[in-house]
This record gives C-alpha cells, sequence and structure tokens, in this order.
C-alpha cells in the first residue's frame, strides 16, 4: 500500500512507550508512583529571584541532569524546552523498544506541541541585547526559540524521516499533537509517530503575564496544596514544566515486533469556542462537543468510559464550567464517573499537559488505578461529581478519556481503552 493511501478499515493505534518529566519525577515510572501516592511537586520557585512577583510558587524539575541526554556543547546551544523534549523522547524510544532505521524510517514520524517555545532564551537574549548590543547576540539564538525544534531535534536524534510537525495550541498543545498523530497513523502515512507536548515557561515574564491576569495562585505559604481543583477555596492554577511523549503505533507493527501495549488511542476531538481569548463560556458546550466528538471518533457512546482525567486547572471558571460540560455531554452517566485532575499534583505544564496526562491516563487504564484529586478539603458545591479525592483508587478501567482546553477557545479530547486483542 503506498503511503498516503487511504484504508477502508480504521487502523488500530496503540501506545508502546512513554517518557515523561515532571515536578514529581524524571521519568513516567516515577511520575506514576508519585501520582498514586497523591504527592504535591508544587515549591517556591528557585529558576530567578521571585521577590516583589505576587506568585512565588511552581512546579519545577527536580535534580534534572540534562548532561544525562545532550552533550556539554549542545547544552550551550538548546533552550530547555527543546531539552525536555529530547530526553523524554528518548525515554519512550527506549521503553518501546523501538528501533528506526533505514527500513522504517521514512514511516516514523513526529509532532510535539509547545504552547510558547524557548520562553527561556527569548528572555535572557533580550537582556544580552539590551546590556551588550547586537553583536553579542548567539548565532544558535533563533534555532532555540522556535517552537518546532523540539520535533525537530527528537526528529534528527533519532533519523525519524515520516511526517513532522509542532502543534501550538496553547495548554492543548500536547493533546493536539497526539490526536494529530493519530491522524496520521489512521491515514497511512506513517506507521509510528512520536508525538506529545513541551514547555519550559517558568520565566519571569511567564509569571508576571499570568500575575497580570490573576490567574495563577498566590497561596505562597503552602506551596502543596496551592493547586486544588473543584475545591471551594481554589484562588488559580499553579504554573508547572516538563514534558510527555508517547510512541503511537499502527496495531501490527507492534504486535509484530512483540512490544508492550500500555493502552490502545481510538477517539480524538477538537472544537473551538468560538467566543473568548481567555475564558470559557458558560456551560463550556465547546467541551461538551469535543468530547461527543472524541467519542463519536472513538465509535463509543458516554456510557463506555469509566474514568476522565479532567482539565481540572483549579480557577474558578475552568473547574465549574468543565463540570457542566461533562454533565451536558455524559447526562446521568456522569454521575457514575471517576473524574480526577493530576494537575492538582503536577501543576499545570502548560503545552506539556496533553502528553504528560495521556501518558497518566494510559497507566490509570494499564494499572488499574485512578489517581487522586488532592487538596479536595472543601467540595464547591456546584463542582458535585465523583473527583477522587485524596486518594488513589484501585478499579478496572476498560475506557478513558483526557481532557485539555486552552486560551483560543481551543478543546482538544482523548479517548484511550484496554487493549483487546
Amino acid at each position: 500500500m503506498m503511503q498516503g493511501e487511504h484504508t477502508l478499515f480504521k487502523r488500530r493505534i496503540v501506545i508502546t512507550g512513554v517518557g515523561a518529566l515532571t515536578p514529581l519525577g524524571n521519568s513516567a515510572a516515577d511520575t506514576w508512583k508519585e501520582i498514586c501516592k497523591g504527592k504535591s511537586g508544587i515549591r517556591r520557585i528557585t529558576k530567578f529571584d521571585c521577590t516583589g512577583y505576587a506568585t512565588k510558587i511552581a512546579g519545577e524539575l527536580k535534580i534534572f541532569d540534562a548532561h544525562n541526554f545532550v552533550s556539554k556543547k549542545e547544552l550551550r546551544k538548546l533552550d530547555d524546552f527543546i531539552i525536555y523534549a529530547l530526553a523524554a523522547a528518548e525515554m519512550a524510544v527506549v521503553d518501546s523498544g523501538l528501533v528506526i532505521d533505514r527500513g522504517n524510517a521514512e514511516r516514523v514520524g513526529v509532532i510535539i506541541g509547545s504552547g510558547i517555545g524557548g520562553l527561556t532564551t527569548i528572555e535572557s537574549a533580550k537582556e544580552t541585547l539590551l546590556h551588550g548590543g547586537p553583536r553579542k547576540i548567539s548565532p544558535f539564538t533563533i534555532p532555540a526559540v522556535l517552537s518546532n525544534l523540539g520535533a525537530g531535534h527528537v526528529s534528527i536524534r533519532f533519523g525519524a524521516k515520516g511526517p513532522i510537525n509542532c502543534t501550538v495550541t496553547a495548554c492543548s498543545s500536547g493533546t493536539s499533537a497526539i490526536g494529530d498523530a493519530m491522524r496520521v497513523i489512521s491515514g497511512n502515512y506513517a506507521d509510528i509517530m512520536i508525538a506529545g507536548g513541551v514547555d519550559a515557561t517558568i520565566t519571569p515574564l511567564c509569571i508576571a503575564g499570568f500575575n497580570a491576569m490573576k490567574a495563577i495562585s498566590i497561596r505562597n505559604d503552602e506551596p502543596e496544596k496551592a493547586s486544588r481543583p473543584f475545591d471551594r477555596d481554589r484562588d488559580g492554577f499553579v504554573i508547572g514544566e516538563g514534558c510527555g511523549i508517547v510512541i503511537l503505533e499502527e496495531l501490527s507493527s507492534a504486535l509484530n515486533r512483540g512490544a508492550r501495549i500500555y493502552a490502545e488511542l481510538t477517539g480524538y476531538g477538537t472544537t473551538s469556542d468560538a467566543y473568548h481569548m481567555a475564558m470559557p463560556p458558560p456551560g463550556h458546550e465547546g467541551a461538551a462537543r469535543c468530547m461527543l466528538a472524541a467519542l463519536n471518533d472513538a465509535c463509543m457512546s458516554p456510557k463506555d468510559i469509566d474514568y476522565i482525567n479532567a482539565h481540572g486547572t483549579s480557577t474558578q471558571l475552568n473547574d465549574l464550567y468543565e463540570t457542566q460540560a461533562i454533565k451536558k455531554a455524559f447526562g446521568e452517566h456522569a454521575q457514575k464517573l471517576a473524574i480526577s485532575s493530576t494537575k492538582s499534583m503536577t501543576g499545570h505544564l502548560l503545552g506539556a499537559t496533553g502528553g504528560v496526562e495521556a501518558i497518566l491516563t494510559a497507566l490509570s487504564i494499564h494499572e488499574g488505578i485512578i489517581p487522586p484529586t488532592i487538596n479536595l478539603d472543601n467540595p464547591d458545591p456546584e463542582c458535585d461529581l465523583d473527583y477522587v479525592p485524596h486518594t488513589a483508587r484501585e478499579k478496572t478501567i476498560t475506557a478513558a478519556m483526557s481532557n485539555t482546553f486552552g486560551f483560543g477557545g481551543v478543546n482538544a479530547v482523548l479517548v484511550l481503552k484496554k487493549f483487546d486483542n
């Protein structure tokens, strides 16, 4: 069959490898272990002097050694977001047992989303320009800031010569990347895709900007309790950084090489609110339509879903309107769903969140454990669904959903199910 030739049947796509960097751990396994314990990765900011900032807390990576993934020479040329993408991609490729060689390179592609790209480099380069003039700017500045260079460097590192792209859909970037990669395989343009999301935005400009919007938490005296989705006392989200990468593979390819399968990716939906640049509409009908679109793509009905990894940012409007959207999309079944926000532990990783949460959703299915929503001490009476408070729950999960919503009114949803050959 020629590249791009459409089939009369839907190609089945499975997740065969995962790699993650999060405030909870420098691997998917370490992150999952802490998630199941209900631990928070939120601490005081150490990346810059936050004196004078209303917010002094974030979800930073802990004891991450970039030298394990890039050379000293490369380190000087790359923004953190590119380094994170290379690290998580390497972990995912190793985890999958995937070998990319001359025989399959043209059928392996890369889509890695980023909400902002090389913000750290942008800020430092501006300082260099102001204080040292144009001759002091590094020739590596522009390649370090371009959002698509996460995908570009991963493609170069592994010799993946198939379709390549970068989704920039704010907080939905990682989900959009995985969904678009799914469609690339479904359309027979590739057999394997390295996909996910990355961001490294714990910077003075980012914190100051979100403070100006009054969007992020200022619970500085209790960092671990600051991210509290669906809680009455929530006061904004907590910024985090990291990366989540999955290996998506057409089923026969995975079976032929004996790959471990975490879950099957069955559906993807994306819609626009067409309402406001930063605020969801009351009832969030765009999110409800997106969930139903993902279910339709998966050939499933609402009653087939057991668990939702919610967007659950810990902001007043998102948590309320996401709850309303779930009720609208799922009807009576909404009361039977288990729902949790892992952002209560990781913080909001912006463009990386969709990649990381897709991994956590796949692991939930694979391990039969639903992550908790921590810090849900005083539930908002208008957020009245089962958010799995405080403690992880053992449960067989047949199918699950991962929600992400972003600035600009973008909504992106994935549906995954337990693999059954």
